[in-house]
């Protein structure tokens, strides 16, 4: 980040803007609208400054005068704004603040900022400010417009409900932990919804009888949430998958969650790391059914957040059914898994009424150095075969799959990361993939492919990066 994002109380504080234009009317506007008292420094003022110092709702916070800047000006002030035409007279401003230590903004100068003032969303004591860096403050505004149409303007009466009730929520629920996961079932609930749809009595009536009702203890009771996180691209994962990664207290995943859906966990959750690879695993998966055990018993919402889909080649039944054993709630949330989403982003339609009627998903992960795969039922005519973790058993499936009666022309195709901005597709045939393997050097994970469908390729890929 290049600027901490911060809200300043600058209520009856004392604020300086230099400058009587247009873009200084629009920050005389914001500071005057959050309550700050403001000195206007400025020998003449446009038409629109003029409206904001008529404007009877701010009467007595803006003080006009007609000058030219000084230093002295500076006394006393909380922060400082410079938005004349005059890049001589801003630096001027900028150097003279920054002596003094006060926090400056030079308008449409993000080198000369020590702060930004973004584009303002405001539902009553709820805002959200979006700011592009002072790169580009039309794009901030057209990020604003748009949260406009996401956030209707009843979440700011939710905030107030929310604040009339902290306190005493505060004295029902004495732990931290307990007040967050409260106001989390409130805000994602009938409250929320009563508020939203304009029956303010419904929903704090509602709210009453939850504080009333609701026990301490049902707020210390851990949980798992077994999320799929998909093949690697963030905009796969389901809005499920996303609430559930916001509620996280600690958040176990493996090496195939990529560092993008990484990002949109909860900021406070811990993060370990239980990846596993061939032949080198850093936690047995023993040990991740414990680990996950251990830690929803000590009251924390536990996220297992695994690459695709967890019940599907994901061994996610085996951690659940720890889980179960020990009558610790948990929750099942599915992804998309590799062979849909790589296959998509790779243009290879996994069935189509043309070339194939049916798909069938096996793991090539080799067994005692051995594949151990039924052959005479991949090896069927209009079917496509998807093979995960195949890369090291590659040379051994392609001559079985050829043994047992499977044309050495088939089309097949590695898919390397697909999804995500490494992904790879190579096309060959299934007698040809362990030298194309050997000369291009996939690297995990790796999808295989292997069908008519896998001509289509050519014509339906529309991923590129």
């Amino acid at each position: 980040m290049e600027y901490l994002p911060v809200f300043l109380n600058v209520r009856q504080g004392r604020s300086l803007v230099v400058g009587g234009g247009d873009v200084a009317s629009r920050k005389l506007a914001l500071l005057a609208r959050a309550g700050a008292r403001v000195t206007l420094l400025a020998p003449e003022i446009g038409n629109s400054t003029r409206k904001i110092l008529a404007n009877p709702d701010y009467a007595g916070q803006i003080h006009w005068l007609p000058c030219r800047f000084d230093p002295a000006y500076l006394h006393a002030q909380t922060l400082v704004i410079a938005a004349t035409n005059d890049v001589n007279v801003n630096a001027v401003v900028y150097q003279a603040a920054k002596q003094r230590r006060i926090p400056v903004n030079v308008a449409d100068d993000p080198a000369h900022c020590d702060f930004i003032l973004g584009s303002v969303l405001e539902r009553g004591s709820v805002l959200v400010s979006v700011t592009s860096g002072g790169q580009s403050p039309v794009l901030s505004r057209q990020l604003r417009a748009r949260l406009e149409t996401l956030i209707p303007p009843a979440y700011g009466q939710l905030g107030q409900l929310v604040g009339h009730y902290r306190n005493k929520v505060k004295q029902r629920f004495t732990e931290t932990s307990q007040r967050r996961r409260f106001w989390e079932s409130v805000l994602q609930g009938p409250v929320a919804d009563h508020m939203l749809a304009g029956r303010t009595r419904l929903a704090e009536d509602t709210l009453n009888r939850l504080i009333s009702e609701t026990r301490p203890s049902e707020l210390s009771q851990g949980e798992v949430y077994l999320v799929g996180a998909g093949p690697g691209d963030p905009d796969l994962l389901t809005f499920k998958a996303l609430r559930l990664m916001q509620q996280a207290d600690v958040v176990f995943y493996d090496r195939l969650v990529s560092q993008e859906v990484l990002a949109l966990v909860r900021k406070e959750a811990e993060l370990i790391y239980v990846g596993k690879q061939r032949s080198w695993h850093f936690k047995r998966q023993e040990e991740i059914n414990l680990l996950l055990l251990e830690h929803a018993q000590q009251g924390k919402r536990v996220l297992r957040l695994k690459g695709g889909d967890p019940f599907i080649f994901g061994r996610g039944g085996e951690e659940i059914a720890t889980l179960a054993a020990e009558n610790i709630p948990f929750q099942v949330v599915p992804g998309v898994t590799a062979a849909s989403g790589c296959a998509s982003y790779a243009g290879i339609p996994l069935t189509h009424r043309d070339y194939a009627q049916s798909c069938v998903f096996v793991t090539g992960q080799l067994k005692a150095g051995e594949l151990d795969l039924n052959w005479s039922s991949l090896v069927q005519p209009r079917q496509t075969v998807v093979v995960y973790m195949g890369l090291a058993g590659l040379p051994e499936l392609s001559a079985q799959l050829q043994h047992h009666g499977m044309a050495a022309d088939m089309p097949a195709a590695l898919v390397q990361q697909g999804t995500t901005e490494n992904q790879r597709v190579w096309v060959s045939t299934i007698a040809d993939l362990p030298d194309l393997a050997i000369r291009e050097k996939p690297i995990a994970p790796t999808l295989l492919i292997i069908g008519e469908v896998v001509q289509l390729h050519q014509q339906l890929a529309w991923f590129s990066v």
